[in-house]
C-alpha cells in the first residue's frame, strides 16, 4: 500500500511559477513509478509527467514539455513538479499517482490505468 498527499497548489498569474509536492508513504515507495496527472473542470483526467523508480527516466506531455520538471527524492519519499511559464489552460486539480513496476523494471507509464494509488489532489488556478 502507498499513501500519497499532494501540496503546493494555489492561485498564480499567467507566466508565474509554482512547485507541487507529493509526500509518499508506505511499503517500498522507492520501487514505484510516480506521476502527475491533472483534471480540469468538465474534462477528462490527463497525463502530465512521470518519473521512473530511480529518477533516471522521465516523460512529459507535449503540452507541458519545457515548462514543467518532475523530480523525486527517494531518500525522503517525496516527488515534485516544478511549473514555470504557467498558462490559464494549466488550471486543474493535480494528482500524484504511483504505479508498481513489474519485475522491478525502471520504467515510466503514461496511461493512468497503470497507476494503482492516487492522492486526493491539489488545485492549481492560473489567472489571465
Amino acid at each position: 500500500q502507498v499513501q500519497l498527499v499532494e501540496s503546493g497548489g494555489g492561485l498564480v498569474q499567467a507566466g508565474g511559477s509554482l512547485t507541487l509536492a507529493c509526500a509518499a508513504s508506505g511499503s517500498s515507495v522507492t520501487s514505484y513509478t510516480l506521476a502527475w496527472f491533472r483534471q480540469a473542470p468538465g474534462k477528462e483526467r490527463e497525463f502530465v509527467a512521470c518519473i521512473s523508480r530511480s529518477g533516471f527516466y522521465t516523460y512529459y506531455a507535449d503540452s507541458v514539455k519545457g515548462r514543467f520538471t518532475i523530480s523525486r527524492t527517494n531518500a525522503i519519499n517525496w516527488m515534485y513538479l516544478q511549473m514555470i511559464s504557467l498558462k490559464p489552460e494549466d488550471t486543474a486539480v493535480y494528482y500524484c499517482a504511483a504505479a508498481a513496476s513489474p519485475s522491478g523494471r525502471d520504467t515510466v507509464y503514461t496511461d493512468g490505468s497503470n497507476y494503482g494509488f492516487w492522492g486526493q489532489g491539489t488545485q492549481v488556478t492560473v489567472s489571465s
